[in-house]
């Protein structure tokens, strides 16, 4: 008999796409934390018990749980904590925030943050904006991508950068004309400062986690990709070993920890279906909002530059090349147009030079791409793994950065799902949020944050509610090698699932963004939901 069953709703089980009209069943039974059978209430019923829980869904979706394949969690926990910038609609506001958090926190480094110079306009940031604010305190503030960072004075003395101190490899001082650095670090430049900042103890990484996971589940998360490090890693193993790790997680580390990496699943394999790892992240190029994305022809707004590659390629062409070889997944970040072509390159070389095998190639973003790009995806077996928030956010200016005609090839859905790509998506947090919902959204409307694009910017890259969620759920779990144990609700598989507040599938999808988590599951028990516990999140349970 069934531990727990599930009644009375409507049930998207995502093994095919004609469930969304018409053929959806009612119910779903679970055993010992699996599906046990999918079917109408009279169905599901009969497999009910004395002790078995009875969960009535009154009318409600459920889908299968929501992957995010790409995230840097653990930052994410430490994000929230942080000041936050995302929303400072001017300077004024910009460094009143920065002055009050550092009011409250005097003496302590002040990172995150998530700033934006686009919604002031596109000027950027200064340390002499700040300085007078955070006498005492050191900052470092990245922007909301990640590829940009401003610090003040207090930080660039305490790591040693003057006017002297020359660009690094992969990344850009900005200065004032007299040389000396504005504050502003692009990519490599930013480490450093971050350098000099001290570590962070096991006791602040455990807390870090464990308001990551609250703010994930209540959100329908159920299992996430980390591109993280080592630091992560290890959190994540004391959090296994002391029952709290109620999501799945994929513990991706940097390439440069390949032959660590290497050893690590030689000695201790792959882990099991809540902890696994095996993958390595390497960086190609930067960001399209920090004009440090590598496309083939210059930016419409900056045309001294094309972007940065942030990593020495002949370097990183042998890394992937020794990581293939040593059977690690490689997921690389690639942006520009220019860095994708690169890096599919590398990737066919390593495929013909290291032999056939199940390698799932993983392209980080793949944002923007060259007319001979899209079908390679498919044809080279390279996953796309995007993020279809970024699109709603850059949709409000990117077209400045690269002009009408390449903004026709950024965020193409719907090209690379035509072509037999297998989309795979995430939300990149911190640098977008990790919603689901808002990610399902973007990626249907292709509306944009500002509400200028009602109709859908760039509208015929819009892709289906039913292949968004796919995105989220068989895309993803595809992409992190687990298509066999979630992704779908089938029977076998664990009864990792969401129950959301309405039917995402019938009601204006412009109304997906305002769907609410009620429930939120992981082997069947009930991590999050609504309205228990105290707090916003009301997440319960464990493992």
């Amino acid at each position: 008999m069934a531990d727990v069953v599930l009644t009375g709703g409507v049930i998207w089980d995502g093994v095919a796409s004609a469930n969304t009209e018409g053929s959806n069943p009612t119910a779903i039974a679970i055993s010992d934390g699996r599906i046990l059978a999918v079917g109408s209430d009279d169905e599901i019923g009969a497999l009910a018990g004395s002790r078995t829980e009875r969960i009535a869904l009154n009318g409600r979706r459920v889908v299968p749980g929501l992957i995010d394949a790409h995230t840097h969690f653990v930052e994410g926990g430490f994000e929230l904590a942080s000041v936050q910038l995302r929303d400072a609609g001017t300077p004024a506001e910009f460094v009143r925030r920065i002055g009050e958090f550092a009011a409250d926190h005097p003496g302590e480094w002040m990172v995150g943050g998530l700033w934006d110079h686009e919604a002031w306009g596109g000027e950027l940031p200064r340390r002499d904006w700040i300085d007078s604010v955070t006498p005492n305190t050191p900052v470092l503030v990245n922007r909301l991508d990640a590829h940009m960072a401003l610090a003040n004075t207090v930080a660039l003395d305490l790591a040693g950068v003057t006017s002297e101190t020359p660009d690094p490899p992969g990344g850009t001082i900005v200065r004032y004309p007299d040389g000396r650095p504005t504050g502003i670090l692009k990519d490599a430049a930013s480490a450093l400062v971050s350098d000099a900042m001290p570590a962070r103890s096991e006791a602040e990484l455990d807390r870090a986690l464990q308001t990551a996971i609250d703010h994930a589940v209540a959100r329908g998360v159920t299992m996430v990709g980390d591109m993280g490090d080592w630091d992560g890693h290890e959190t994540y193993r004391r959090a296994l070993s002391r029952g709290e790790l109620p999501i799945r997680i994929y513990s991706v580390v940097q390439i440069a920890g390949r032959d660590r990496m290497a050893d690590y699943v030689s000695e201790h394999g792959r882990g099991d279906h809540r902890l696994f790892w095996g993958g390595v992240k390497a960086f190609v190029d930067g960001s399209l909002g920090s004009t440090t994305a590598w496309f083939n022809e210059p930016y419409a707004d900056e045309p001294e530059t094309a972007g940065l590659i942030v990593s020495d390629t002949a370097e990183l062409r042998s890394a992937i090349h020794v990581s293939d070889a040593a059977g690690l997944q490689v997921i690389a970040h690639a942006i520009g147009d220019r860095a994708n072509d690169w890096l599919l390159d590398v990737f066919s070389e390593a495929s013909e030079t290291n032999g056939e095998r199940d390698r799932r190639f993983r392209i980080e973003h793949a944002q923007h791409l060259s007319e001979s790009a899209v079908n390679r995806f498919s044809s080279e077996s390279v996953i796309p793994s995007m993020q279809p928030y970024h699109a709603a956010d850059d949709g409000r200016w990117a077209v400045r950065r690269i002009g009408p005609e390449r903004i026709k090839r950024s965020y193409v859905f719907r090209d690379l799902l035509d072509s037999g790509a297998r989309l795979a998506f995430g939300s990149d947090w911190t640098v977008a949020p990790i919603e689901p919902l808002f990610g399902i959204w973007a990626a249907v409307t292709r509306q944009t944050l500002d509400g200028a694009n009602p109709d859908g910017w760039l509208p015929e890259q819009k892709i289906s509610v039913a292949e968004a969620v796919a995105g989220y759920t068989t895309g993803a779990a595809y992409s992190c090698f687990m298509e066999d144990h979630v992704g779908t609700l089938e029977p076998g598989k664990y009864a990792d699932l969401v129950v959301l507040s309405d039917d995402i599938f019938t009601i204006d999808p412009a109304a997906i963004k305002d769907v609410q988590v009620d429930v939120t599951m992981v082997e069947g028990e009930v991590v999050y939901s609504r309205g228990a516990g105290s707090g916003e999140q009301g997440a319960v349970g464990g493992r």
